[in-house]
């Protein structure tokens, strides 16, 4: 996903910079709590309540209970082994690009010393086996429905190589809050196996319901322990295809590979567009029936989809 220009200069969007802004100065989280309510309520006059999406099941239920009370839900394994082969050889002759240095495009096997954190093409992306499906599965759209109470959008949908090296960490890899939106929520997919030392997601337990700073901050990992008890800390491991989702509006970060690399895919549903975006949705030619509404800033429908 490309980012928009928010601060005056080349390319400026100065309704995008004001309206990424103006969530970002509203700290207080039964302020914020109430704009979302009012927001929440403006889409589903205009869009529906979004019922027609949830799974209605006890896996549902219990993930929802999970993210409003701590800010991360396991989902287990919504993808399988056969599944992420299939991925991974996809992948294999598709473009990366540097995230810290923005490196020319380069293949995995193309992989030079020094690169952490490289992401694969939007339009890779989506033409990706098995990517679309999930993301607009019963079990992930259910989800975020409910979390948002209005049908979500899909603001974000990537997929990012972390790689271990040596020295100091990437500015991606510590811990930190994002600010995407009024509300949001991602959903976190490992397509390799990942312990603690391939570089497993952390997250800070119930940091989603505190008050956030205005300015996006870095914190040490000394910051974070000193200040909370270790249970307090989040730790997802898991084999290939472990799916869970997150409020990343709370405390959490990647973790820095130590041994193996990390392939991981990331969803994002958001109450509105995350305004941090330059979007520019890719044309689907393929055969699955999608919501226009909740894929409208990654997708453009064609003819024969109406």
């Amino acid at each position: 996903m490309e980012y928009a220009q928010l601060k005056p200069g080349r390319r400026f969007a100065p309704l995008q910079s004001l309206l990424y802004y103006s969530q970002r100065i509203v700290t207080y989280p039964t302020l914020r709590r109430l704009v979302v309510r009012a927001l929440s309520g403006a889409v589903r006059l205009r869009q529906g309540s979004g019922k027609e999406l949830y799974a209605d099941t006890p896996a549902e239920d219990a993930a929802l209970a999970d993210l409003r009370r701590s800010g991360y839900a396991p989902l287990g394994n919504l993808l399988d082994g056969t599944q992420c082969d299939e991925i991974r050889a996809w992948l294999s002759d598709k473009l990366l690009t540097d995230r810290d240095r923005e490196r020319p495009g380069f293949t995995l096997a193309q992989r030079v010393d020094g690169v952490r954190v490289a992401d694969y093409q939007l339009g890779d992306v989506i033409a990706c086996p098995h990517i679309l499906a999930l993301a607009n599965s019963p079990p992930l759209l259910g989800l975020a429905a409910r979390y948002m109470e209005c049908k979500p959008t899909i603001s974000a949908l990537g997929l990012r190589w972390s790689f271990p090296v040596p020295g100091d960490d990437s500015a991606l890899q510590a811990f930190h809050r994002d600010s995407e939106d009024w509300r949001y929520l991602k959903v976190l997919v490992y397509l390799t196996d990942v312990d603690d030392g391939a570089g497993p997601h952390v997250y800070l337990h119930g940091s989603h319901l505190t008050q956030a700073p205005m300015r996006l901050r870095f914190y040490s990992d000394s910051e974070i322990s000193s200040a909370h008890s270790a249970d307090m800390l989040l730790t997802a491991t898991g084999t290939r295809g472990f799916c869970f989702a997150v409020d990343t509006a709370g405390i959490h970060k990647g973790a820095a590979p130590a041994l193996q690399p990390r392939l991981m895919l990331q969803i994002q549903y958001s109450l509105l567009p995350s305004y941090a975006y330059r979007y520019a949705p890719e044309r689907y030619l393929g055969p699955l029936l999608l919501d226009p509404y909740v894929n409208r800033l990654i997708l453009r429908p064609s003819a024969s989809h109406g």
